[in-house]
This record gives structure tokens, sequence and C-alpha cells, in this order.
């Protein structure tokens, strides 16, 4: 339950006045009380099994949980069968969840074998500082420790610090969990601490909900994006380049062409002007911009340039340090300040399909969702202070019809507000932009969800959240507020009045990369794109060779509309052709016998195996040509 907004055991005791909430099991605070507690239950289990084993912590996490472990070996397939026994025993016995209020001396002798326990009572007054999970366990100004008691003995059988709350019994957990892998981990995510055991969970409130679960895993395995990029030869990450860095192959780069054009057609549409800078600049750049001072880490080590020496080794000319750009925003402030600008030219939209460099740790790069070189569809735009309202609601229709258009269009936002510990600015300016946004949020009748302290360090954001076929979020467009740039680049503008003023910069990524939309679009559609996407749009398949020449008129004739077609003239017999392009994913095959030449038709043979026969080469040649240039996404 919420007590007065705070989450509570079903134990605790209720003053008078207070205001009491439900908290539901299916609930998204009753999801991550259920994943908690079958975290805890794992941790019982594995120090049953093994009680030399260390404990780290278990936080809930998106769809399940995870149990970090200091073992003298990595687990492995068969002990996990063996945990998921134990849980089920544990489970059955009906343990309850006993809440107990310790001081720090208590909790410090009670854990005394517990290293990485003992290191997170130390940081209970700042666990927000460190590695996701730490609040759960040491919460703010109390601590607590939770013991799991039997219902009929009392007796304690094992206990954790925590945070809590917890379910009140083990038996609550029911059938509906599961263990899935297991990983390494650093303590609190720094490589610089032990390297730790982690074992990923799920657990839902039904059996049956676990089983759809599992099934929505299966499918989202099979539209793996590192998988389709092999299979359909789309892109890799050569060895020879280093990890991150993606190339893309001929018809990965067809699709990317086509997402990116259609992307400048609607930017032009929309009044922006294309701008470009370069890869790599001086770093007092980022000095100004305050990415050196907020954001450094994230960036790849500065190049010292420039510097010259005499015969002898002395230095004549200082070097400075360069750096591979994080961020496109302050090039295109220079670009803004190059001249004097008018009231008149505002609202200004710069875009750039520009190439940044961010140095992710290894551990946490995945395919092209996650790399170290993206191509941003990055925009800036500087407005006067009374326009900003109205260009934030006109950027936000903006990206949900463009995002239709590439077949996405269940949407939901989310409003990403100050970090206490790390942003720049005036407290007042904040709550303005941040009370800006939410109106313009809630004007355009889509859900908001909060996400507070998750916004960057000059101002807040939202952010556009898509459902993709098989019912995943990802995070796409973002539209930030920056009242701090602007003051840190000086930029001005002649007023009405003709005063100098400072305008206002929305930071716009429709996309958020190249790179990672092209795989949500590649495992959204299973690799099998709509047509105007696709790299191959039609291949011919002559029922014999005699056959051949008829077909090749037909592609000639798409090929001269923009079509990408040919004729697939191999030595393959007829039905491993329609395999191998079926496999391929083609939109359309154009099959053609005998009757087929003399009627002056082709068959339409789609990737569900259906086929439509006779089709006259002319309604044939409107039909696909319509299609594509309709972006439909039916064949």
């Amino acid at each position: 339950m919420r007590i007065d907004g705070e989450l509570r055991d079903l134990a605790a005791r209720v003053q008078p006045g207070t205001v009491v909430e439900p908290v539901t099991i299916s609930s998204p605070d009753g999801l991550a009380i259920l994943r908690h507690s079958a975290a805890h239950v794992l941790a019982q289990a594995v120090q049953q099994i093994n009680p030399e084993a260390r404990l780290g912590i278990g936080p809930p996490i998106t769809d399940g949980f995870y149990y970090d472990f200091d073992v003298a070996e990595p687990f492995t397939p068969e002990q996990l069968k063996e945990l998921t026994k134990a849980m089920e025993r544990i489970i059955r016995q009906g343990q309850r969840f006993v809440r107990r209020v310790v001081t720090e001396e208590e909790a410090r002798a009670e854990l005394a074998d517990e290293p990485y326990k003992l290191e997170l009572i130390g940081l209970k007054g700042a666990a927000s500082e460190g590695a996701d999970g730490e609040s759960v366990e040491v919460g703010g100004a109390e601590l607590t420790i939770y013991d799991n008691v039997d219902p009929r003995s009392g007796e304690v059988h094992w206990k954790d610090l925590c945070r809590g709350p917890h379910l009140p019994s083990t038996r609550m957990i029911g059938n509906g969990f599961a263990l899935q892998r297991v990983a390494a981990a650093y303590w609190r995510g720094s490589e610089k601490n032990p390297q730790l055991q982690r074992i990923y969970g799920t657990a839902w409130p039904t059996k049956d909900e676990l089983r759809a679960f599992q099934a929505r895993l299966e499918e989202a395995a099979k539209r793996d994006h590192r998988k389709l990029g092999v299979e359909l030869d789309l892109f890799s990450f050569p060895d020879e380049i280093g990890s991150g860095l993606a190339v893309f192959h001929p018809k990965g780069g067809i699709i990317r062409a086509e997402i990116e054009d259609y992307m400048r057609e609607r930017l032009v549409e929309n009044g922006y002007e294309l701008v470009y800078s370069p890869h790599i600049t001086k770093g007092q750049l980022f000095e100004t911009s305050g990415h050196l001072q907020w954001y450094e880490d994230g960036m790849f080590p500065a190049m010292h340039l420039d510097e010259e020496r005499d015969a002898e080794g002395n230095v004549t000319r200082q070097g400075q340090n360069y750096y591979l750009k994080p961020m496109n925003c302050p090039f295109h402030n220079l670009i803004f300040r190059a001249r004097g600008r008018s009231y008149r030219e505002l609202p200004l939209r710069l875009a750039e399909f520009g190439t940044v460099y961010r140095y992710e740790k290894s551990g946490t790069l995945s395919g092209l969702t996650r790399v170290r070189g993206l191509t941003q569809d990055d925009a800036h735009i500087y407005v006067t202070p009374d326009q900003v309202k109205a260009e934030v609601a006109s950027q936000l229709q903006f990206v949900l019809e463009t995002l239709r258009g590439y077949g996405l269009d269940d949407f939901y936002l989310e409003l990403s507000t100050k970090n206490p510990e790390k942003y720049v600015g005036d407290d007042a300016v904040w709550d303005q932009a941040t009370d800006t946004l939410r109106e313009v949020a809630v004007e355009s009748g889509l859900e908001l969800v909060p996400d507070p302290g998750g916004a960057a360090f000059y101002g807040p954001k939202i952010s556009v959240q898509a459902r993709d076929a098989i019912g995943r979020t990802w995070q796409l467009s973002t539209v930030q507020l920056d009242f701090n740039q602007p003051e840190r680049f000086d930029l001005q503008y002649t007023a009405t009045d003709g005063t100098r003023q400072q305008p206002v910069m929305i930071h716009r990524a429709l996309l958020g990369s190249i790179e990672r939309f092209f795989a949500i679009l590649l495992e959204h559609y299973a690799g099998a794109f709509p047509a105007w996407l696709a790299p191959e749009q039609v291949v011919g398949i002559p029922v014999a060779e005699d056959h051949a020449e008829h077909l090749e008129e037909v592609i000639a004739q798409l090929r001269a509309a923009g079509v990408r077609a040919h004729v697939d003239r191999s030595d393959d017999r007829m039905q491993k052709k329609i395999r191998t392009h079926t496999t391929g994913k083609v939109p359309y095959l154009l099959l053609a016998g005998a009757e087929d030449v003399a009627n002056g038709a082709v068959s339409f043979r789609f990737r569900d195996g259906t086929q439509v026969n006779g089709v006259p080469v002319a309604e044939a040649v409107a039909r696909i040509t319509s299609t594509i240039a309709s972006r439909s996404a039916e064949l």
C-alpha cells in the first residue's frame, strides 16, 4: 500500500488521518515489489546451496529482476535449474517478509560477513549517487533489514539489508517466475571494482503471464536486428575497425538512404535549413558548451595536436587538445553566431545528419542500438521566448507525423525533469521550461509519464516512446528546451524594439540516431520492410528461360520508374529462386510462364506465399509504383 504517497508493506501501522492507497500486484509498483521479493528468494536459495556466496544487490528491473553474487566459480545452467527448485521450496513454505529498523552498528554486526552490504551501509545517505539498485538496499535516512521468517516456528531462515517494501509472504510469488541467464557484472558498475556473477530472472502474477512474456522473448529473438543484419546482408562490425563501429553493406545502405531521404524531404517541407559540421574540434568549444565539465566520461580521449618544436626539441608553438565530437549543438550555435540575427529570422531551424562519437564502455555496446559512432538526425531551433510553446507543439506534431510515415503509430510521452545533482542554470528558468513542456505534452492528448531526474544537464525534455509490432517500447524522438547554451555562447538577435535579446534553443532529435532507428525498424518489420524501404523491391522469376525476355521488358519499365528490380536468370530451379527471394524478404516476385507471355501479363507472388495470376503488365507496373510512391506498408 501507499501511505501518504510512500510505498509501505501491508504490515505497516497506519495512523489516523493518513491517506492509504492500495497497490495491486499487476500495477507497476506491484510488479516491482513482486520482482524484488523474488530476487530475495533467489539470494536465499543461492546461500542455501552455497553458503560462501557473498551478496551484492538485487533490484527489480524492467520485466524482471537480478541479483549479484561474489562466488568462486560462475553459475552454470544446471545450477540455475537447482536454484529454481530451491526457490520453489521457499515459495511453498510461505515465509513471511518481516521488516526491522536497525542502527548502523546493529546492521554492521548482523552483516559482518557481507562486505558489499557493509559498503552499502556507508552509502546510506548518498544512495542515489551509485549504481542502479543501491536505493533498494539502503534507502534514505533509516536502515532496515528484512527477515524471511518461518510462518509456523517463527525461525528466521535468511535476512538481507533492504529498504523494501515486500510481499507479505513468499507464497504470493507463486509459479509465475523463471531464472533466465547469468552474466558478469562489476560491483557498482565500475571496472575498478570486483567482477560479480549476476543472475537475471523474471516474475509475473500468473503462470499465463509468464508464458506470454516468454513468447514475446522468443519472438524478439527471431527479430533480433543483429541476427537479421547477418542473414539479410545489411551491416557488420569488423574487428579490424573496432567495437561499436558499424559498416553498412549495399543492401543496408539502400535502406539507410531511404530513411534519410524521407527525413530530408520532411525537413524541407517543415522549414528547416540543412547544415554540416566537422567531426573534430578544439576542446575549447566543448568547454564553452559545458560538455567537458558534464560529459567528458562519455567522450573519446583528447588528441593533442598542432604542437611545434625546433631542432633542439624546444616547444615553439603550444599544441591544443582536439576531440571527436559527441554532440552537434555547439557547432550549430557557432553557425547562429556567425552573423547578426533578426527576430524576423526566428524560428531558425538548423538540421544536420551529423556523425558523432561517444566512448561507450564495451559492456554496454549492443549491435546498432548502442554504438560508438552514430549519425544523429539532429536539429536545433532558435526562437524568441514568446515562440517557445508554439514551436515545441509544432515540433512534437512534426515528430509524430514523421514517425507515422515510417510505420510507427503507437506512442506515449515521457517528461524528463531536472536532476538536482547534475544541472546548470537558474531553478526558476528550469521550472518555467518544465511547465511549458508539460502543457504541450498534455495538450497533445497522448499519455504522459514522468521521468524524474532524467533530463540532460542543460534543460528538461519530452521524449516520444514508441511501441513496435510486438509491444516493446523504444525511446525515439526528443524535444528539449535549453536556456543555458544560448547564454554560454552569447547568442543574440535584434528584437522588434532594436534591443539585443537572447534566443531560446530547442534541441530536437527525431530518430535518435540513424543506426539505432535502423535497428528498431528492422526488428519492427522483422526484416520484411514495406516496398519503399526494401533494398530489393521486385525480382522477376521466369518459369523457363524462354520467358525471361518478357520479364526483362517488364523489369525495364519498373527500373525506368525508379524501382529496384532485376530478373533472376541464375541456373537455379524456379522453386529454389522463389525460396531464396522469399527468405530475402523481397516484397514482389513477378513470375511469368508461357500463358503470361501470350497474354502480356505476370503473376504476383507475395512474401506470405499468396499469389495473384494473370495481372496485365500495365496494371502490375502501376500497382508496384503507386505502392512505393505512397510509402504504404501494404503490398
